[in-house]
């Protein structure tokens, strides 16, 4: 109990001497203090995602759900008070799931849940029938002989840690991003993989791939986490082929409409570059979208909202919910296009669901040192460490970060999130609405700085 009130008076006197402070490029903090403390009993974020997820539900980037979604989010955000509400029309080659099926034959028959990865090439309606043969890592099925592969149906499995930060997606996701490719070059009907998710419910994660370099697009889809063990046990214990019937039917749209929502909350000073506060608007197909990636709307909605309502900011704050993040980022790169020559006072994006800010890390450059320190200073009473003054991430903002822009990242808890990544339970009922109101609050102290504080409506 000592060590806890010693470390929040220590919090506390943080930022009341960073509000006191009044040297070259100082931030008074005491308004973004008041702002970070009223944030913590939000509701708005909640009832975002709610509405969104029951009056539009899954929200598969190209399709008609995810043309209702723009329309709602156009509604919501206009009937907030957001000013210049638009959509930033493009198109995209549009795919679609259809029934999904998977067996094993032989030598002991049974029934395997699966989901196909998006952009699966189709079987027949029938299905395949193959012999399986199983790969423990990416690089086994690298350096396996063509006449191993060909004509069977690949499994690949991997060994993706639960980490904080989700840095094991990146290199366990492999499997699902390259395998397909690779099994398709060397002769193989289908693929399946074990799902890139750290759950042990028997739900398959799905997500996107693509059939590069030449490869033709084979039927690729993933198990759940203890379908894939049953299929490693078939695979040891067998004494002859295992066979599989795998039906993974899928249909290519071709070029259908997607979009951005942008809408503003306009600054005092109109030379002065935004701040752009993002998520993504699609979702995957099986749940309702709620940690990913409605979570994220209504968290940078609910903060910008809280910064429009306290006066006017000295800098726009530029609301985005990204198209078809998803399938291919399509969203992010279409900003990056319209927008990355025009300056940016920073961008931010909400992607990782709603368990709480744990980490802040940002890129602003060398002479804003103090405002990258300020935003350590006021986020500290939530819990939330400081980390590296010269990185920030963002799946949308990835590709505009990457031109130069300056960033923030709010990293948040991502212990259980790929329990939920990409699978029928991406549902409302996961949400804690403590932990979102935390991030709220995180969101709109972060905005209260980067936005130069707000002054009363004239």
């Amino acid at each position: 109990m000592t060590r806890l009130i010693a470390a929040a008076l220590a919090a506390t006197f943080c930022t009341s001497a960073a509000a006191q402070s009044a040297g070259p490029g100082s931030v008074d903090l005491t308004q973004a203090t008041k702002l970070r403390e009223a944030a913590l009993a939000d509701t708005l974020a909640w009832q975002i995602t709610e509405d969104l997820t029951t009056e539009v539900g899954p929200r598969l980037a190209g399709t008609e759900a995810e043309a209702r979604a723009r329309q709602w989010a156009v509604r919501r955000l206009t009937a907030l008070g957001f000013a210049n509400v638009r959509v930033d029309e493009f198109t995209i080659p549009t795919w679609v799931r259809g029934e999904e099926r998977a067996a094993v034959l032989a030598p002991f028959p049974q029934p395997m849940t699966i989901a196909a990865l998006g952009n699966s090439g189709s079987t027949p309606p029938g299905g395949i029938e193959a012999e399986v043969v199983g790969f423990p890592s990416i690089e086994a099925l690298q350096a396996a002989p063509p006449e191993v592969v060909q004509g069977k149906i690949v499994y690949l499995t991997h060994a993706m840690p639960r980490t904080q930060d989700g840095s094991g997606y990146g290199v366990f996701g492999a499997p699902r991003r390259q395998g397909p490719t690779i099994a398709s070059q060397k002769g193989a009907v289908g693929l399946v993989i074990r799902p890139i998710g750290t759950d042990w419910h028997r739900n398959p994660h799905t997500g996107v791939m693509r059939f590069t370099d030449g490869a033709q697009p084979i039927p690729a889809g993933a198990l759940s986490n203890p379908d894939a063990d049953q299929l490693e046990r078939i695979l040891k214990r067998a004494k002859e082929p295992v066979r599989m019937r795998l039906v993974l039917e899928s249909r290519n749209l071709g070029p259908q409409p997607s979009g951005n929502v942008l809408a503003d909350v306009p600054g005092r000073d109109p030379k002065a570059p935004p701040v752009v506060v993002a998520c993504h608007l699609d979702s995957w197909d099986q749940g309702t979208g709620a940690i990913d990636d409605a979570a994220g709307c209504g968290i940078v909605a609910a903060a910008a909202k809280r910064i429009m309502d306290s006066g006017r900011p000295l800098r726009t704050i530029r609301v985005v919910w990204f198209g078809s993040e998803e399938v291919g980022l399509f969203g992010g790169l279409d900003y990056q296009k319209r927008y990355s020559k025009q300056p940016h006072h920073a961008l931010v994006e909400s992607d990782f669901g709603a368990d709480r800010v744990w980490k802040v890390d940002s890129k602003l450059g060398a002479e804003r040192k103090s405002e990258a320190q300020a935003l350590q200073t006021i986020l500290q009473p939530l819990g939330i460490v400081p980390g590296t003054l010269d990185q920030a991430e963002g799946s949308d903002i990835g590709p505009i970060l990457a031109d130069g822009h300056p960033g923030v990242s709010l990293l948040q808890d991502g212990t259980r999130y790929f329990d939920l990544h990409h699978t029928p339970d991406d549902t409302l009922d996961k949400i804690d609405k403590a932990q979102l109101q935390q991030n709220v609050a995180a969101w709109t102290a972060m905005l209260a700085v980067l936005s130069g504080g707000t002054e009363p409506v004239r």
